[in-house]
């Protein structure tokens, strides 16, 4: 068994992009993000801290607006049309969840499919989809990094993803699948899941429940990918594998924490960069 290194392998990345982005900066382009957080949910706060952080130590031009839970819907989406015209802004986020009043879908749509670097906006979507990405869902993009870094073979593999989101499984399917995996999406309400899983040279793990995935689910030597944060009945960060159970049967694993999480804010940087680049061919 050999445990992946999300936080080795984001920290090498880091300094490599510190580096583009100087050689960028030298060509007159300054990557800038701006994040914009609605209302004081406490780990959309850390979230977002850790994200200006990246930015910052990267070298980009970094922002976070802060706005009040009882931010308008017609207020936050005037705020994202006048940083879609700012042109200092090539990436920009809008921290999920929003409160209750705003509706997510609107909000996404609004902001300008080539500075989002999210890759939630249905126009990124599709060209996903359509096997011709540009903005890619940050999390699954990571994980296609650590797999490569890894040395791992995805072409003719069967991969498994539980779990059905927009923001990891569905985009994730779709990654391996441009790969050549042979690729199922489980979830919840799949039966027999953990025979179906217990077939998957490469099962991703992102359901949500802590400790999910047992023994049980992994067939020897595959390799294992756990999403999951969550907190167990002591407040600890746990995934949502069962871990100590699953170590000794996986050939490849990602630990929680220090798997998925830092490769997450490290695509989110390479793609602000990517985007930067590009308008040096405008």
């Amino acid at each position: 068994m050999t445990l992946i290194d999300g936080k080795a392998l984001a920290d090498k990345m880091a300094i490599a992009l510190k580096d583009k982005v100087d050689a960028l900066k030298a060509k007159g382009v300054t990557p800038g993000l701006v994040v914009v957080l609605v209302g004081e949910n406490p780990a959309s706060q850390v979230y977002v801290r850790n994200k200006e952080r990246r930015a910052l130590t990267a070298g980009f031009k970094s922002e976070i607006i802060r706005l009040s839970e009882e931010t308008s819907e017609k207020d936050l989406l005037a705020l994202i049309d006048q940083l879609n015209q700012d042109s200092q802004w090539h990436g920009i986020l809008v921290q999920l969840p929003l409160p209750a009043h705003i509706s997510e879908e609107k909000v996404l749509l609004a902001i300008d499919p080539e500075k989002d670097v999210d890759g939630f906006h249905p126009t990124n979507m599709g060209l996903l989809w359509s096997g011709s990405p540009v903005m890619m869902p940050s999390t699954p993009a990571g994980i296609m990094v650590m797999l490569d870094e890894y040395g791992v073979d995805i072409a003719g593999k069967t991969a498994l993803v539980i779990g059905r989101s927009n923001i990891v499984g569905k985009p994730m399917a779709q990654m391996l699948l441009d790969r050549h995996a042979t690729v199922t999406i489980a979830h919840s309400r799949t039966k027999n899941l953990a025979e179906v899983a217990k077939q998957a040279d490469i099962l991703v793990v992102a359901i949500g429940m802590g400790n999910f995935v047992t023994a049980d689910f992994v067939k020897p030597g595959a390799v294992v990918i756990d999403v999951g944060m969550n907190r167990d009945e002591n407040g600890k960060l746990i995934g949502d594998v069962k871990f100590d159970e699953v170590e000794p049967i996986a050939s490849l694993i990602t630990p929680v924490p220090g798997g998925v999480g830092p490769m997450t804010i490290t695509m989110l940087m390479e793609q602000t960069y990517e985007t930067a680049k590009r308008t040096l061919g405008k």
